[in-house]
């Protein structure tokens, strides 16, 4: 018996933050759509990023009546409720991150293609800077700074 369970303990299953999504969307008045739940179960298997014509066509794979406006108003919906945030990419394609933790920017190298995240102590660096330097208020979710990484310098 591992060490942190007590003898006579019940165990319980670990709470996702989907779990209660239905009763959370039942309590804002909205109805727990079948194309709802469709986007629900793709989220559920991303991690990290993933962009809304990505979602689309996942969703579409599993429910061919899915409609990227009814995807766009249930992404809208999760970001309020907290479980997506949404930016932009170096592109300027809008992405999702699912289950975000903190708000964070972007760095794309131009050289190789390869996107990080910049870590939110690093990100608030830079916010703190500009509202010092400028009095400009930054959302870090949407910042995405282009460059090249050490390996495509040259």
């Amino acid at each position: 018996m591992p060490p942190e369970q007590k003898a006579g303990a019940t165990v319980r299953p670990a709470v996702s933050p989907w779990d209660d999504i239905a009763e959370r969307l039942h309590a804002n008045g909205l109805r727990w759509t079948p194309q709802r739940r469709t986007l629900i179960e793709v989220l559920k298997e991303q991690q990290g990023h993933v962009t809304a014509s990505e979602l689309i066509a996942s969703c579409k794979e599993r429910d061919r009546t899915t409609t990227p406006s009814t995807v766009y108003r249930a992404l809208d919906l999760l970001e309020e409720l907290g479980l997506v945030r949404h930016g932009h990419g170096h592109d300027g394609r809008e992405e999702y991150h699912v289950l975000p933790d903190q708000v964070h920017g972007h760095l794309y190298c131009v050289g190789c293609g390869t996107t990080w995240e910049i870590r939110p102590e690093t990100g608030a660096v830079i916010v703190d800077a500009l509202a010092a330097q400028l009095g400009f208020d930054v959302d870090l979710s949407h910042v995405t700074i282009s460059g090249r990484c050490a390996g495509c310098h040259d």
